[in-house]
Formats: C-alpha cells, structure tokens, sequence
C-alpha cells in the first residue's frame, strides 16, 4: 500500500529533489508501502528517450536481513520478468531497471530501483472525488482486460486493490505492482502468505502453509476484483462489514461458510451488483467459471445507455416476470441448442439488434452498428472486431457453426455461446454472435 508523501520531511532513507538517478533527475516522493518509496522524477538534461516524466520505485536493501534482502530483489525480479514476457496496455509500462548509487545516503546506497511510466493518480484517489456508472464501468472492464491478459499469459496478481490500480494520463487504467505476483504451473502456484486482508478470498485463510508457500488460484484475483467493483460504484465502502479488517475477514469466513448471506450496498447498479456477486461466489469451484475474459464478454456485451423500460402495473408484475423468465430461457436455450434436422452448406441471416431505438430506423447511424468479431474465442471488444460493421435487418452469409464460444450477453440480458461464421466480400471471414440473430439454421460445426 503506498502512503501520501506531502509532508514526509527530511529523512535520511528519502531522495532529496534534484539527485539523479540513472538519466532521471528526483523530482518528489509521491509514495510509500512496505518495501518501497515511489518518486516522480523528470528526464536529466542531454539524456534522450521518448518519457519526460517517470515514476521511481526505489527498493532499499541496505540494513535488510540476508532473508529480507533476497525477498526484496525476489519482488523487483518478478515485476521485471512479467513486464519482460507478458507487456500489455493494461499493465503499467517498467522502462528501466537500475541499482542506486547514492554514498550520502547509506540506507539507500545499492538500492534497486524500478523506472516506471508515471500514472495521474490512482484508482483510490479518484474513488474520494467519486465516479459516475459510466467512467465506472470504464475502469472495471479495463481491470478485466488486464486481469484476461495476466491469466493468459499465466500469472496471478494476488494483491489487486484501488492503490494497485493506475490511472494513467491518457485516462486509461494500469494495473500495477507485481511484486507479490506469482507465475502458474499448471492450474495454480504458490505464495508467501501475504496480501492486504480486505481482498484475500475466503479459501485464503484456510490454505495450508507448505514448503512452497500457499497454494494460489486465478479465482482469488477474481474475488478481489468483487471487492473492487463494489468500492467503485459506492466511493470506497466495503463490501464487507466491520470496523477493522480483521472484522471484516471474520464476515467474510462467516458468508464462505453459509453462516452469512452477501449484502451488497443498494448504491451498486443492478448489472455491476450481480457481475460483482458472481466474483464473490465463496468458494474457489464456484468463482472457477467467472473467468476474467467471461467477464469481459459480459460487460462488452452489454451497451450502455439503454433506455429503461416504463413501469408495468403491479397487479401484474409477477405474471410478467414469470413469462419473461419462460421467454428468456427458450429464447436462450434456442441460441445454445439449434433447431435439430440435417446441416446445410450455408444459411442466409438476419441481424438483429436488441436495441429497440435502432431497430426502427432506416439509417446506417454508427451509434446502431454492430461489430462482427475476429475470432470467437477471444473476448468480443473492440480489439477483436473487423472493419465491417451490420446493421439491423442485415443478411449475412453463414457457412458454419461454433457452439463453444465465449459467452455473449445482449441488451435483454439473453445469452449464447453459439457463433456463426459468416462471409464478406472477398475472402474475408468474420464471426457474429447468435444472440445477434433471430434465425437458427442447423449449419455444419466450424473446424
């Protein structure tokens, strides 16, 4: 966790402004955890490179114990190494590695520091100014991209929380702080057993300690991601009650153990409520399926701004909401299980658009577009969509069928695992979504 700095004082274990570091000249310390001291810091004079300004993590090894010592370099080894093997927009850029040579400041001399693109806040200090559901929104399907990412490429970041969480000057989040991130063999790793209290998932508390740590899932950055996702849209309350995180640690063992139910805050919009309820299922199996790229899906699948439907009268509410459910789930299990008879070679489609302000209108509004992916196993967003966008009443050209793809939720929250490969002009393919269709033909299953 990093501390404010403001008024720090003249300490022999800080930087004073104006020492250099590598071609780095010290500007303030904007900073502090348990291991280190982060410093702004501006481009020295003649030294050319693409960033004026950078963050400094400084990680002191002086005075350490041999144990603590080799727990420092530890840290600063694996955010090297998952900056070196798995870069991404959603994780903070590590420019530069160095050791500090600073003889008038023995406690920092020999000290390893990390060069860092600089950040404009963090996510916790721009939970105190407040956000609204859509920047809200925005920031928690960045975390899921960056999570997606981590997860592929086979680490865990054990330690996500709104200090750990970057907002960089672009506006975009950055997830940071490897330090304590561990690589998977296999289905988990293992840890030293820390962590900040207030995100460690429920099943944390009773992992045994064995000789390489404790065992560690992708599902425990899940649980902390629904902690998260509540703090954003409640300006930083727990999601958990009590006064102390060892109060709220005993609320959490006593939900994972049924002695408790979930009581998210009302102040959670009702989609970000049920997307953080499923991160914080209580136990590793039933967080297994929420994936961060099924979240993704999940939130890119579902189109802000959607007007909200009028009231019904109540004497009628219950029947109403009985047939929805009926509906949604034929309509779902139609999307999921084809209408059986013998394949075709190929089927002309339909787009349909959900949205009922676009269905009625007979421009090409980009506002009404849709996007046909890439590929249906990657997650349906912007990175994973061709050129050509549909419109509604489009027809397509099918020549196959996937039914396993990522699920993709629609604007009346009906989803689909099934995608069609269509054609386009020339020989370009692209995939549509069954959700974005009325028609089911039986098709050949895509190779």
């Amino acid at each position: 966790m990093l501390y404010d700095l403001a008024h720090c004082g003249d300490r022999e274990d800080m930087l004073p402004p104006g020492h250099r570091v590598g071609d780095w000249i010290v500007a303030e310390p904007i900073g502090e955890g348990g291991w280190a001291t982060v410093y702004a810091a501006h481009r020295a004079e003649g030294s050319a490179g693409p960033d004026d300004t950078v963050a400094l993590k400084v990680l002191p090894t002086a005075g350490l114990a041999p144990r603590q010592a080799r727990q420092v370099a530890e840290s600063a080894r694996r955010e090297a190494e998952l900056a070196r093997t798995a870069p991404h927009p959603r994780l903070v850029r590590l420019l530069d590695t160095l050791v500090l040579a600073a003889p008038d400041h023995p406690t920092l001399d020999g000290a390893i520091v990390l060069v860092m693109e600089r950040a404009r806040c963090t996510l916790r200090d721009l939970l105190t100014t407040g956000v609204d559901e859509a920047q809200g929104g925005r920031i928690v399907a960045g975390i899921c991209e960056g999570l997606a990412h981590l997860h592929r490429s086979g680490w865990v970041h054990i330690d996500l929380k709104p200090e750990n969480v970057l907002i960089g000057q672009d506006g975009e989040v950055r997830l940071s702080d490897f330090g304590l991130a561990i690589e998977l063999t296999g289905t988990h790793g293992h840890s030293a057993p820390l962590g900040t209290p207030d995100y460690l998932p429920p099943e944390r508390w009773q992992e045994p300690l064995g000789e390489h740590g404790v065992r560690t899932r992708t599902t425990a950055d899940i649980w902390a991601l629904g902690i998260v996702i509540h703090e954003v849209f409640t300006g930083d309350l727990p999601a958990f009650p009590g006064a102390t995180p060892t109060a709220r640690a005993a609320a959490v063992r006593q939900y994972a153990e049924g002695r408790a139910t979930l009581r998210l805050d009302p102040a959670v919009p009702p989609f970000w409520r049920a997307l953080a309820a499923d991160c914080l299922a209580p136990t590793h199996a039933a967080r297994a399926p929420h994936t961060a790229e099924r979240l993704l899906a999940r939130i890119h699948g579902r189109r802000p701004g959607r007007r909200p439907r009028r009231p019904r009268p109540r004497t009628t509410l219950l029947a109403l909401a009985a047939l929805a459910a009926c509906a949604a789930a034929a309509v779902t299990a139609a999307a999921l299980w084809p209408r059986p008879g013998p394949p075709a070679p190929h089927a002309r489609i339909r787009v349909f658009n959900a949205e009922r302000d676009c269905q009625d209108r007979t421009d090409r509004d980009p506002q009404c577009s849709l996007g046909l992916a890439v590929d249906p196993m990657r997650p349906y967003t912007a990175g994973n969509v061709v050129p050509t966008r549909v419109w509604h009443n489009d027809t397509l050209d099918a020549d196959c069928q996937l039914p396993t793809g990522l699920p993709v939720i629609n604007e009346d929250d009906l989803s689909s695992t099934l995608w069609y490969r269509v054609r386009l002009p020339g020989p370009t393919t692209a995939w549509l979504p069954a959700i974005r269709t009325k028609d089911r033909p039986t098709l050949d299953r895509c190779p």
